[in-house]
């Protein structure tokens, strides 16, 4: 199986707006067999209101609830008329909001029933005048993340401990099963030229315990290559470190470009290979 199981549509508010239809045959063209197309989910109303930050990492997060059928409607008809090329799966990114639980389970159990592969993943947390985006620009993670909670180190904490949280977390019978970029929060770590940005000793009990939860609940992890491709970032989500362990711990990985391109289907693939596919 070769499986680019994270990437988005035209539906993305802040991807390129090119046709689904030419990220399938990006796929199809590099021999995928299986195809995953997780758009993030709509964000609740209130949620938004509390966002403070760049404007448009607040405008731009999830799809209009107003889009969500046609999304479905239209990502299923593509899932018919490839299907003899390509196993395409539909399904959205959910981003875990630990003040929201109660809306994500009521969309959940409106929606999930007509998706069969989704994500969970977390890209806001607590921060600077409200929720804050963790992943729209270094500057903005700075003054509204790293600046609250004190350094690049305790940002970094407070991100797993929220992830741990995650996995605990009753999100209804439609939860995803999949774990998406779990390390996001170094993302700009390079930006921070003053700080030691490897993992705390803290930081390290907090991965150990968050990884502990995706055993027990049976989750796979999204094994996610967009971040080798970021300027301040330059190495997957998981990092090379937390690879380690999960290898150690043999959690299930499902490799993601996590593309909003249709050029960046597949990017980073051997990468993903290196880990899974032993040496001979």
């Amino acid at each position: 199986m070769k499986w680019d199981g994270h990437t988005h549509s035209e539906f993305c508010p802040h991807g390129s707006g090119e046709d689904t239809e030419l990220f399938i045959r990006s796929a199809i063209k590099q021999g995928m067999t299986d195809y995953s197309i997780t758009e993030h989910a709509p964000l609740p109303p209130d949620f938004l209101a509390r966002c403070a930050g760049a404007q448009r990492a607040i405008d731009t997060a999830g799809i209009a609830i107003h889009d969500v059928e046609p999304y479905l409607k239209k990502m299923n008809r593509l899932k018919q008329k490839y299907r003899s090329h390509l196993n395409i799966h539909v399904g959205f990114e959910i981003d875990y909001l630990s003040d929201y639980e109660d809306w994500t389970r009521a969309f959940l159990n409106e929606y999930g029933q007509y998706s069969d592969n989704s994500i969970l993943s977390l890209h806001f947390l607590q921060g600077s005048g409200g929720y804050r985006a963790i992943d729209y620009s270094a500057e903005d993670y700075l003054q509204g993340i790293a600046a609250f909670y004190g350094s690049f180190q305790f940002a970094q904490e407070a991100y797993f401990e929220m992830m741990r949280h995650m996995v605990k977390a009753d999100l209804g019978i439609y939860k995803p099963k999949r774990i998406g970029h779990m390390t996001l929060c170094r993302k700009f770590k390079n930006y921070f030229t003053k700080e030691d940005t490897g993992f705390s000793a803290e930081t390290e009990r907090l991965i150990d315990s968050f990884l502990n939860e995706v055993l027990i609940g049976e989750y796979m992890l999204d094994y996610n290559t967009s971040g080798m491709f970021k300027e301040w970032c330059g190495e997957p989500y998981p990092s090379d470190e937390c690879m380690i362990k999960i290898v150690q711990k043999h959690i299930p990985l499902v490799f993601g470009s996590d593309a909003h391109f249709p050029k960046d289907v597949g990017g980073g693939y051997e990468r993903f290979e290196s880990w899974t596919v032993p040496n001979t």
